[in-house]
């Protein structure tokens, strides 16, 4: 698909990406790339980070080794009465 350059600096990639966000790269050549992006917000950012993905992988490997069960509720108060 051949695309123009508008006199203002402008470039239409199509209603498809309205509203994304993209990177802009120049090439050495002169090639434009244009890398689709996620914007997250600054107080988020802690969630992707190398440690905090290894403790969410942990944390979801552990939940796939252990599903939710049904408690027995006089079991678990027998049990915390003998503990006290």
């Amino acid at each position: 698909m051949l695309k123009m350059v508008g006199s203002s600096g402008q470039l239409s990639l199509g209603k498809q990406f309205a509203g994304r966000y993209f990177e802009m790269e120049a090439q050495e050549d002169g090639a434009i790339l244009l890398k689709p992006m996620r914007v997250i917000p600054e107080a988020e950012a802690w969630l992707y980070t190398p440690e905090m993905r290894d403790r969410l992988a942990r944390a979801e490997a552990w939940m796939a080794a252990n599903p939710p069960s049904e408690t027995d509720l006089d079991a678990l108060t027998t049990r915390l009465d003998k503990q006290e």
